[in-house]
């Protein structure tokens, strides 16, 4: 996991990312509990959160491997950030026991991940993306 300025470009698998299982793992309350603090385009799911930067238009604002970067590490760009570490393992101690030493999403499950952000696009915005 090589960082680049404020990406991670390198995918982490060689399988790309798909979409759909991204927005399931977005969308799931158990797995990804992204929309706890995010809102997205998902209208399915009720009770959005509002913690963190709406998830719409993401891949306007973000290249892949910032989106990547985010997911993996956000502290690495923002050191006071309550958002986890999706695939960073932490030792803490706070950590429940069958979760100790292993990461919240797997390698294929970020980029699942991103690959579904990276398709959610603001069309009226101009110019490429970050």
């Amino acid at each position: 996991m090589a960082i680049v300025g404020d990406a991670i470009p390198a995918p982490f698998t060689d399988t790309p990312g798909d979409p759909a299982r991204g927005r399931a793992i977005v969308a799931d309350r158990t797995r990804g509990l992204c929309l706890l603090c995010h809102a997205g385009p998902i209208p399915e799911e009720r009770f959005q959160g509002d913690l963190g930067p709406d998830l719409s238009g993401a891949g306007s604002r973000h290249t892949a491997g910032q989106l990547r970067l985010r997911l993996v590490d956000g502290r690495a760009l923002n050191p006071d950030t309550i958002m986890p570490s999706y695939h960073r393992v932490d030792p803490s101690p706070r950590v429940g026991a069958a979760w100790r030493g292993k990461p919240v999403l797997e390698a294929q499950e970020i980029e699942d991940v991103v690959a579904y952000l990276a398709t959610l696009r603001d069309d009226t915005r101009e110019g490429p993306a970050r």
